[in-house]
């Protein structure tokens, strides 16, 4: 139930406990995210939040106590709520979540975890204010950002001491409908031929048919390269791209792309266009629709799927920008003591 007067100040932290820790990472040269890696990311998050002057965080609690466990205590004075979604590991846990914190008038939400887990957020709150950190295998829409000041950013925005429209982005969607259902990608919508719904290996080059792209990064890994390494699309390009593959007997340009870290394989592209905003196109089946490396629907053969690239996804917060704005501002001066019992004399400084 939303709140009447749901409290200012409030960021909330997700933290999804299996990113950087899939099986893709046996295939690849990924490195290995640990739960105590994340819970340090989770404490500096909180405390950047605490120094920026919101006054609670929201946490999901989840088996592993990703977030939990590092907030017990924290040492800075933070009200801490804990969100029980009885979560069992699955995507809907993140989605309930996130749904309460917005209810529950979250100002900002902290997202460890990659391009998936943000996708599944931005399912059920499509324009959600985010500082996503990476925490995943394949990530373009995450950032590789300190965690302290992933939680200043936040706490600046939710506390109101920063307005969202002056530090925050908005990114671009896949809109997709399929077999009666509406979804969407935030980086990618990828069609492959031979693989199967499910399957959380690396994809098999040989099986990509249609590749579209709302970011076409060549410094990235995973999908967003093989449409980068030839047309470079970027967050705020006001467009996005169409890559159309085939099999390695099927002709086209033969492209090494880095699908996976420390991973190059060869791609046969056919074709690769430019998308406008807002322009509508059709793909067909037979083949499985994978969204940002979940692969999701089945499509029998000449089974339509309408896509549409528009700029209405989440309010990407860009921590650089915020605390460059904090600093013109004089936001952190004449705060008096910041009391952390971590370390030190409590009071010192």
């Amino acid at each position: 139930m939303t709140e009447i007067n749901p409290p200012r100040g409030a960021v909330g932290i997700l933290v999804n406990p299996s990113s950087g820790r899939d099986v893709r990472r046996l295939a690849a040269r990924a490195q290995q995210q640990t739960l105590e890696a994340k819970r340090n990311q989770v404490a500096r998050i909180a405390v950047g939040v605490a120094a920026a002057g919101a006054r609670k965080v929201m946490v999901m609690r989840d088996p592993m106590r990703a977030a939990t466990a590092a907030l017990e205590p924290i040492g800075v004075d933070l009200e801490v709520e804990v969100l029980d979604v009885e979560a069992c590991l699955r995507p809907a846990d993140t989605q309930e979540a996130a749904r309460q914190m917005r209810a529950r008038g979250c100002g900002a939400i902290v997202v460890l975890g990659g391009d998936g887990t943000n996708r599944v957020i931005a399912d059920v709150w499509p324009d959600a204010p985010l500082v996503p950190i990476s925490t995943g295998t394949n990530n373009v829409f995450p950032s590789l950002v300190e965690a302290t000041m992933a939680g200043a950013a936040a706490g600046l925005v939710a506390s109101e001491r920063l307005a969202l429209r002056d530090v925050a982005d908005q990114a671009k969607i896949i809109r997709v409908e399929a077999q009666g259902r509406k979804t969407l990608g935030l980086i990618d919508a990828v069609r492959l031929e031979g693989d199967h719904a499910g399957n959380r290996m690396p994809f098999a080059p040989e099986m990509l048919r249609d590749v579209i792209l709302t970011r076409a990064e060549p410094a990235a890994i995973g999908m967003s390269p093989i449409g980068g390494l030839l047309m470079p699309c970027r967050a705020e390009d006001d467009f996005g791209v169409h890559v159309i593959c085939t099999d390695h007997s099927g002709g086209g340009r033969a492209l090494l792309a880095p699908i996976s870290p420390g991973l190059y394989r060869t791609v046969h592209v056919q074709e690769i266009r430019k998308i406008a905003l807002g322009e509508v196109f059709e793909i067909r089946g037979p083949g499985v629709l994978a969204f940002d490396g979940d692969r999701e629907i089945t499509l029998p053969a000449g089974e339509p799927v309408r896509l549409q690239i528009v700029r209405d996804g989440p309010q990407v917060l860009n921590v650089d920008r915020a605390l460059r704005q904090a600093a013109l501002e004089g936001l952190y001066l004449n705060r008096g003591t910041f009391k952390d019992s971590h370390g030190g004399a409590p009071g010192c400084c």
